[in-house]
């Protein structure tokens, strides 16, 4: 029985697939290995969305291929968004790589190993999940319609295709079954699901569906696209509880003129307006944004109107990227392109902004009582860690809980945790008794 070992980069959309295609070599009777020096077949698939993705990918294969120097009866295989993108390329200058494959290849990795009858309807319906069993990422989509300057996904996953409603619904089910609490929707624009299949938008229909069957606690879609998103979605949190008050919508700038280069079609005062409504509907919520710095064109005077509008807006979570000239995109061929050096000062500076208002924001949180899921045990340090409902897993804060006793039933569980300290990212506290 052949061991493989898959390596996943990349963003949690990736994740799936490679949980797809652990599923389907289950099922076929393989044995998939989290050690890549027991595999016969090491599985590298890639992220090539920004050049520093690129060059953590480029480093994956190159330690698959060491365990393939070592063992000259291994195998390695690449598939993702960098074998898409550069097949040729990476056929030409790393020819120790045995078989290159591009996104979703699923079926043609299988004919690779000799393996048939791939049913596509189905493949959904066998993830073998690598998250801890207590949360799970749904894809509800791939690709996407957008031409925004920077971005070459569209290039790499092609246009916006969405799932039916019908085999997503199947799929949460599956998921509930196997004890998933948390579940998390992604795509690549998820404000625009449903329009290519159904002729409209459908997410908030979709999220009415599956909040109404009540399997999970916490309902958390992420990546909305701000020009097209449905403000009902708001109004749903208050009629379903388990769609938690959480938005993860990236932006990446705030200056009119910028917002322009980057091929968005927002405007700031849009923006503005539009954060001021979600939150006069609830004030509750937590907001998540992304932002890229040093886009071709960026003056220091759009620079000074981002952060005008970060510390009017006061986002709860924020992330920022440098921008990252990526060839085959729009921006790529814009003149006044800014230089790494003050791109990565205005990346520093904009972060010490947020720094502080992360800091203020978690400062209201001391002495309350916060509801955690709790993800794990650190057996070192002796801490449990996890989030409140303003957390998506691996790119948001944590609360960090002291306990010199495991216990095993902790961890996927919502407990009560009270805040006796905080930092800029983190909060800390104890199990408060009378939960």
């Amino acid at each position: 029985m052949k061991k493989i070992h898959i390596m996943s980069l990349g963003c949690a959309k990736n994740l799936v697939d490679s949980e797809v295609l652990g599923g389907q070599l289950k099922r076929r009777d393989y044995t998939l290995t989290t050690n890549p020096s027991d595999a016969e077949l090491i599985i590298v698939n890639t992220c090539g969305f920004i050049e520093e993705a690129k060059k953590e990918s480029i480093q994956a294969i190159f330690e698959a291929i060491e365990y393939k120097n070592e063992d000259k009866g291994k195998q390695v295989f690449v598939t993702g968004c960098l074998s898409q993108r550069y097949k040729e390329e990476l056929t030409a200058e790393i020819p120790a790589i045995d078989a290159i494959f591009g996104t979703e290849d699923y079926e043609q990795i299988l004919n690779r190993l000799g393996e048939n009858n791939f049913h596509a309807e189905e493949m959904y319906k066998m993830r073998d999940l690598t998250t801890p069993r207590h949360f799970a990422y749904l894809k509800i989509s791939e690709g996407c319609n957008h031409t925004c300057a920077f971005c070459a996904i569209p290039n790499i996953r092609g246009e916006h295709h969405s799932r039916k409603i019908e085999d997503i619904l199947a799929e949460t089910k599956i998921l509930a079954d196997q004890g998933v609490k948390e579940l998390i929707l992604v795509s690549q624009d998820t404000s625009y699901y449903g329009k290519d299949r159904y002729s409209k938008s459908m997410i908030v229909d979709l999220l009415s569906k599956i909040a109404a069957e009540d399997m999970f606690t916490w309902i958390r879609p992420l990546y909305w696209y701000p020009s097209n998103f449905p403000r009902e979605f708001i109004h749903l949190m208050n009629t379903y509880d388990t769609i938690i008050p959480y938005l993860d919508m990236p932006v990446q700038h705030a200056s009119d003129r910028v917002l322009g280069l980057m091929r968005r079609a927002e405007k700031k005062e849009i923006l503005v307006q539009l954060y001021k409504q979600i939150k006069e509907i609830r004030p509750d919520i937590a907001l998540r944004t992304t932002f890229i710095v040093g886009h071709p064109g960026e003056t220091k005077d759009d620079f000074e109107q981002l952060k005008e509008f970060i510390e009017m807006v006061r986002f709860d979570r924020l992330g920022a990227f440098v921008y990252s000239d990526e060839e085959g995109t729009g921006a790529y061929d814009l003149n006044d392109k800014v230089d790494k050096e003050t791109a990565q000062k205005r990346y520093a500076e904009l972060m010490m902004i947020q720094t502080q208002i992360s800091n203020e924001k978690n400062n209201t949180l001391l002495d309350t009582v916060q509801k955690v899921l709790i993800d794990g045990y650190d057996q070192n340090q002796k801490y449990y860690h996890g989030r409140t409902y303003r957390d998506a897993p691996e790119i948001d804060n944590e609360v960090i809980i002291s306990d010199p006793d495991f216990k095993e039933k902790v961890i996927g569980s919502f407990i009560q945790v009270h805040i006796t300290d905080v930092s800029e990212y983190e909060l800390y506290g104890y199990f408060n008794v009378n939960s």
